[in-house]
């Protein structure tokens, strides 16, 4: 509440960056992602921020009234420290569990982690049939337990991908199948008969490309159906049909992975933090902020915001 998407907005405008508005809401910058990069070391610069690189911690301890820091650039020692090491995802970035370590020494609880917003894979059968179609995408409503999200899906020469599955796989849980409406908002057993009536000598691969991709269309209609004119399917078989893609049944065999997560789950233990500073409520000084927390934001910015407003709110208790 103290540091909302319009705080962070303005700031961009007040550096004149250029950006629009896609799908959902979603700001991107007209020329590169790297101007928020400038925008946000302008404004380390105005603050006096110095900032180190190529400099590793090697150590981390806390005397009465401060923390000191064994780093590359000798001991530094600092009344308040503030953790924002982000989490495991994209390793080849430099994410670490480094900040999963430091909470543990200072005895917080880290909640296991795991990848989210991460595309699924497909072993077996699933990756046989599907993989070929690599680079297809349709809308589905995708749901896992309560969760749904309604986007595109993705096949990938690995398994599946794409915003609908991305958001989905924050909430899905391995060895569980996974819900996929290939025809969201749309009733499939009226398709299908409407299909019937309309082009009753078509066969079902045909009748599926009108609501669906034309390659989707046909390994569909190859793995579920055989090959006979639509007149020829009686009710019971298209009220099967429909239920299939309605409720597309696919049991992924994993994630990706932290490779390609664009965030992790899990954490350091939030009950532990306080809210309105983001210091630690075990050790004076110390605040967590950003990914290394146990907090999530679904696709489409929400961690970028969750980075900004925590640590603006550690930065003013600081």
């Amino acid at each position: 509440a103290r540091y909302r998407p319009a705080d962070f907005i303005s700031m961009v405008e007040r550096h004149g960056i250029a950006y629009h508005e896609k799908e959902l809401g979603q700001l991107f910058c007209n020329d590169s992602s790297k101007q928020i990069v400038a925008m946000l070391l302008a404004e380390c610069a105005q603050a006096g921020v110095r900032i180190e690189t190529g400099c590793e911690v090697s150590a981390i301890a806390r005397g009465d009234d401060f923390f000191r820091v064994d780093c590359g650039v000798g001991a530094l020692r600092t009344p308040s420290l503030v953790v924002a090491t982000g989490g495991l995802s994209i390793p080849s970035m430099g994410a670490s569990g480094f900040g999963y370590d430091l909470a543990r020494q200072f005895g917080h609880r880290v909640l296991s982690t795991r990848a989210g917003l991460v595309p699924l894979t497909l072993t077996g059968s699933h990756l046989e049939h599907w993989s070929p179609l690599s680079g297809v995408s349709l809308p589905v409503r995708a749901s896992a337990g309560r969760a749904r999200f309604e986007h595109d899906m993705l096949l990938t020469h690995r398994g599946l991908s794409g915003p609908a599955i991305l958001q989905i796989s924050s909430y899905w849980q391995p060895g569980d199948p996974l819900r996929i409406d290939l025809l969201p908002g749309r009733d499939p057993l009226e398709c299908l008969l409407a299909g019937q009536r309309q082009r009753p000598a078509a066969g079902l691969a045909s009748v599926l490309s009108e609501v669906l991709p034309k390659r989707f269309a046909q390994r569909f209609a190859e793995l579920y159906a055989d090959e006979r004119p639509m007149r020829q399917f009686n009710k019971p078989e298209l009220t099967a049909l429909a239920a299939r893609l309605g409720d597309w049944p696919v049991v992924p065999s994993g994630t990706e992975g932290y490779r390609t997560a664009e965030v992790t789950l899990g954490g350091v233990d939030t009950d532990q933090v306080s809210s309105a500073t983001m210091m630690s409520k075990e050790v004076p000084g110390l605040h967590f902020v950003g990914e290394v927390l146990d907090v999530t934001g679904h696709l489409g910015g929400y961690n970028f915001q969750w980075a900004w407003a925590s640590g603006h709110a550690a930065g003013l208790a600081v």
